[in-house]
Order: structure tokens, then sequence, then C-alpha cells
């Protein structure tokens, strides 16, 4: 019963904590603006983030994502779904997994994580107090640094798997089919060759941080706590998708009200399907 009865529970405290933290920083936004006033000829010189798709001389300069959704939560690894697919090296999964895992959000994103679990009382062994809270916060951020190496790195390196977010924008379909589309990619992934497989980057590596874990949280050690722990992982993965895949709606309506919204997304000479 622990794992049907508290998954639920624990799992809307931390995506009610996600939320939270992602709404008190929209002023930060304003700074990463990608949109914002650069020297002429200045992205000439701005190497590509491992995490985008390089520019395609027949296809066009791929959309631009922001460095972080809602100028909180590390996005280095989305990129504009709609162009020709080029793959990344095993060098770059592991830059990837190093931004989103040591960004500087990841620090307050898991203080705010240790709050919550230290309100739930859990854990107890860790006690309560200024030394139980220090304890939380170390795992808690364990456990972000642990997963994003896992999932984002190591495990698409082995697997040959690309661990980046595809997204596809308002051009290919409706708010129901994008949110589908996003919190789906937790069980699909595309190939280094560009195909698609069940996603065992995600579940794996989530399985392998969470038997990690098993050293540090001497409390939650039984094959349902796991299990929890594991469900709990990937639904917050599929939510961080889902926020990634509007985030540019979102800034949109936000800080560029009075620019166009048409812009398609999808190159008519060169459609890519998901």
């Amino acid at each position: 019963m622990t794992l049907y009865v508290g998954l639920p529970r624990r799992l809307l405290s931390g995506l009610f904590v996600l939320s939270l933290v992602a709404l008190i920083p929209a002023w930060a936004q304003s700074k990463d603006d990608p949109n914002s006033a650069k020297p002429a000829g200045s992205d000439a010189a701005t190497p590509v983030l491992p995490a985008q798709n390089p520019p395609d001389a027949t296809n066009g300069t791929p959309e631009k994502q922001d460095k972080r959704v809602f100028g909180v939560f590390p996005n280095y690894r989305t990129t504009d779904g709609n162009v020709a697919f080029q793959p990344i090296t095993s060098k770059q999964k592991l830059l990837i997994g190093l931004k989103d895992s040591f960004d500087w959000p990841v620090y307050p994103v898991g203080g705010a994580f240790a709050l919550l679990y230290q309100l739930e009382d859990q854990n107890p062994s860790f006690g309560q107090g200024m030394k139980g809270y220090a304890r939380r916060y170390g795992t808690a951020l364990g456990d972000q640094i642990i997963g994003n190496m896992m999932t984002e790195s190591f495990m698409p390196s082995l697997l040959h798997q690309d661990p980046r977010y595809f997204r596809i924008g308002r051009r290919r379909g409706g708010v129901m089919y994008r949110m589908g589309y996003a919190a789906s990619r937790i069980f699909v992934s595309r190939t280094d060759s560009g195909g698609r497989q069940f996603n065992f980057s995600e579940w794996l590596g989530n399985g392998a941080a969470v038997a990690i874990s098993n050293a540090y949280y001497p409390d939650t050690r039984t094959v349902g706590d796991n299990i929890e722990r594991l469900g709990i992982a990937c639904a917050t993965d599929a939510f961080s998708q889902v926020m990634k895949e509007f985030w540019p709606d979102v800034k949109h309506a936000l800080f560029h009200r009075h620019e166009p919204v048409d812009q398609p997304l999808l190159s008519e000479q060169h459609p890519v399907t998901h």
C-alpha cells in the first residue's frame, strides 16, 4: 500500500514545489532573453550548444532554445524537433549532463525539495533542525546530479540514444497533443542514427540512480520504496519536458505580446515526422 498511497501525495508535492519555484524568478528570464540587444554579428561567433541542432544550409537555423525554463530550470538538452536530425557525440552528451547538473538553479531547487522533505519528515533517521535539513539538502542534490548524469550522459552514451528533448511547437498540434507528446518522451527516445526506440536511458538511468541512493537513504530501502522513487523521478522528467515544450509560448505571452506568433517551426522543404 505504500507505493499506491504514498506515490501520488509525494509526487504532487514535488510537482507543486517545481511549479512554485518556476513562478518566483520570472524577472530572471529577461536577463537570459536571447532576443535582447546584441552587438551586430555577435551570433556568428556564438558556438552552437550541444543540445541544439547545428545550423543546416538547406533547412535554416534551428529555433533558439533558452538556457533555463522560467529563468530557473536548466534547459540545455532541448532542441528544435522540426529540423533535420543531426546526432551528437558522447562528449556532447556528457556536457549536457554536466550543465544540467551543476547550473546554479539546481541548488535552490534542491533546497526547496529539502524543505518539503523536512516538513514531511521523510527519512526520520535524518532528524530535524539544521542537521536534518543539511542531510536532506545533500541527498536532494545527490538525487538530481546522479539522475541527470545517468539519464543524460552515461546511459545515452552506452546505449547510443539521444538524450535531447525534441520540441515540436504549436504548429505541430494543439495543447493536448503537445502535452501528450512531451510526457510520452520518457518512453520514446531518438537513437544516434535518428531512429526511435524505447527510452532505456530514462528508465535504466533513473533505476541506477535509485539503486545508488540506497546508500544514503537508510529508511527507504525496500522494493516498494525503490519503485516509488523511480516512478517519481520519471514522472518529474515528464513534467519537466511539458514545461520545456510550452515555455516559448509562455515567454511570448509574458514578454513579447506585440511580436507575431505565426512563424512556423516546421520547414516545408524538409518536414520531420514524429
